[in-house]
């Protein structure tokens, strides 16, 4: 059975959601429709990336992801079917899947698919989902369009490393204020390696000297450092609430500082 997913900033109070799922069914009533989520702050590219970079992987091969993200189609950031290891994305190129992706997809469609009714409004409804139907009865995703060879590039900020540590920024916050920052395992055993550090977070007084390997290696209510599933540094509290507690918000900065010895 085919697996349709859906990420939006729809939210659940308007009937965009219905819509999109009802015209689904109604060409393809066997699909398998699963929510990623449709509550990411409106035309917020970056949170929607963060998400669907730490779970598209976990589906089957086949799947069909339906991104209804800023979904205005112009010619910069046309309509778009993506393969990519087996998977198949459908949505606007305006630099989302450059965020998501570590590497060129395996190949990329310019969608030229009629648009249903008289408005432009909805390309989700009216566009993405004969996409979808059509990549998830098994057809050949050269049949939606024109081939492309690169895709939009969305600029993100990088780790700046120097001769004093590693400066990055905050990139989520989940749902449990848990924060999430650029600064990947990796990177971090690369670049401090066995020398003594102290973690510093925005503009709070607070600062960590080492990382733990679970929530529970600190007594309740104290605060931590530890590499999340996603492979990159997460400020916590065990049973708390670190972003709202310390003051920590998206694109403040996080340094990593040497110490000296």
């Amino acid at each position: 059975m085919a697996i349709i997913t859906l990420t939006s900033d729809w939210g659940l109070k308007d009937h965009y959601l219905a819509s999109v799922k009802g015209a689904l069914l109604g060409k393809m009533p066997d699909a398998i429709i699963v929510d990623i989520t449709h509550l990411i702050p409106p035309f917020d590219i970056g949170q929607a990336s963060f998400i669907l970079r730490n779970c598209w992987k976990s589906f089957p091969k086949g799947t069909v992801h339906i991104v209804g993200i800023n979904t205005e189609a112009s010619l910069q950031t046309p309509h778009v079917a993506i393969a990519m290891e087996g998977h198949y994305f459908i949505g606007a190129d305006n630099g989302i899947f450059g965020l998501i992706f570590d590497r060129q997809p395996d190949a990329i469609v310019e969608l030229e698919i009629p648009q249903d009714g008289y408005t432009f409004t909805f390309s989700t409804r009216d566009v993405f989902v004969k996409a979808a139907v059509h990549l998830a009865r098994g057809r050949d995703i050269e049949e939606l369009g024109e081939s492309r060879h690169t895709l939009n590039v969305k600029e993100h900020f990088n780790p700046v490393i120097n001769e004093q540590g590693i400066s990055g920024k905050i990139i989520y916050i989940d749902r449990y204020e848990n924060v999430f920052t650029n600064i990947s395992k990796e990177l971090f055993l690369k670049v401090v390696a066995n020398r003594k550090f102290s973690i510093e977070l925005g503009y709070t007084r607070y600062k960590l000297t080492r990382i733990s390997e679970a929530y529970g290696d600190v007594p309740e209510g104290e605060i931590l450092a530890l590499f999340s599933s996603t492979g990159l540094l997460q400020i916590a509290i065990n049973k708390g609430n670190a972003a709202g507690l310390l003051g920590l918000s998206l694109d403040q900065a996080v340094r990593i500082v040497f110490q000296s010895s």
